[in-house]
């Protein structure tokens, strides 16, 4: 799973690391985590209003512990393979 991806990208949200959060979004292979930072990084760079940013940044969060609760804990391929 994306596990990896959710806590960098909570970790670079929350840190303010703009080019770490870009490198994420086209390196996850999760493509609603990729939308998602990719309107927020829009909406930080060229939004007039506060709101709209606000607004992306906490939908983002909001993905991001949503995807992080939902998603299986991770196995070991050795694990995976002993289940088959």
């Amino acid at each position: 799973m994306y596990i990896a991806d959710y806590d960098k990208a909570l970790y670079f949200t929350l840190w303010g690391q703009w080019d770490d959060l870009l490198v994420l979004m086209v390196r996850t292979e999760d493509d609603v985590l990729s939308k998602r930072i990719e309107m927020f990084l829009h909406a930080y760079h060229y939004a007039r209003e506060d709101d709209k940013v606000i607004a992306s940044h906490q939908q983002l969060l909001q993905y991001i512990d949503h995807a992080m609760t939902h998603l299986p804990p991770h196995r070991s391929l050795e694990q995976q393979e002993s289940f088959t």
